[in-house]
């Protein structure tokens, strides 16, 4: 077997690049596993390794290890990029993620909102608001890890950004309110998206970036796990707990009745409720 130091893994874009020990065990600690956990992880991962490896497989391994050891914690923290995925197919569940995360931080927030343009009206995903402040906020879903958000959309987002912006201001002249336009997509940018979005004055939000603000370190800091973390909820529950409009782990407590609805007997109820409570738990 080749030397681990010289193992090429080729990521989802389809560059390929040589394994990094310590780039797994960094995610490993950041989604709460400790020493012993990661140092186990990372012995039966480099176990399986082989030239060539995808990225996917690495990670497909250490999560299978992960609920091995019975980590179920750590596990959902380890797979939460997939369970931004798995809101999909349709971006709705996604537009009520980003619009809990708002909620987090204290704002009063709509989702699916007709605001009148100065030219034509526009439907917005997320509205955001605060004492004088509104955030206008459109999110791109994609089902696929390799797409990338083109620099197109922060061009029309920012147009319609500006429709809306004029036609408030002009509507409430006496009011001080700092408006701003955000693009939140769960994938990644392109730089010239980034580039363009930057010298407009609009915000962009991905899975990670800004580095210091990205989507991941959002979901980290507010404890806003999507539901589709969990091991407990197989996918068809998952869907239709998405399709009533559930999205996070901590809705689950409140909503036991729809767990009911959907057949889910009392013994799995409790170990799904109990999953979620340590998935949210403070690290």
């Amino acid at each position: 077997m080749e030397k681990k130091e010289q193992i090429q893994i080729v990521k989802n874009n389809g560059e390929s690049v040589t394994y990094d020990p310590e780039k797994l065990k960094l995610s490993l600690t950041r989604a709460g596993a400790t020493d012993g956990e990661s140092y186990r992880v990372i012995q039966t991962v480099e176990s399986k390794l082989f030239n060539g490896v995808p990225s996917k497989k690495i990670y497909e391994y250490a999560h299978a290890q992960l609920k091995k050891q019975k980590s179920h914690r750590t596990a959902g923290r380890f797979r939460l990029k997939k369970a931004i995925f798995n809101l999909g197919p349709s971006g709705y569940p996604f537009e009520i993620f980003v619009g809990r995360l708002f909620e987090s931080f204290g704002y009063s927030v709509k989702v699916g909102v007709i605001m009148q343009g100065k030219c034509v009206q526009h439907e917005v995903d997320v509205v955001a608001r605060k004492p004088g402040e509104l955030v206008i906020v459109e999110t791109k879903f994609r089902g696929d890890f390799k797409g990338k958000t083109t620099v197109q959309v922060p061009l029309y987002i920012h147009s319609r950004f500006s429709d809306i912006e004029a036609k408030w201001k002009e509507d409430h002249p006496e009011e001080e309110v700092n408006i701003r336009g955000f693009v939140v997509t769960n994938t990644r940018f392109t730089l010239d998206a980034i580039k363009y979005a930057e010298c407009v004055g609009l915000g962009v939000l991905s899975w990670d970036y800004p580095s210091d603000g990205s989507l991941k370190y959002f979901i980290d800091l507010s404890g806003l796990h999507p539901l589709t973390s969990l091991l407990s909820l197989k996918k068809y529950e998952q869907r239709k707990l998405l399709d009533s409009g559930i999205v996070l782990c901590r809705e689950l407590e409140n909503h036991q009745h729809l767990l009911h609805e959907n057949g889910i007997p009392d013994s799995r109820i409790k170990n799904i409720l109990k999953e979620a409570k340590l998935l949210i738990l403070d690290q």
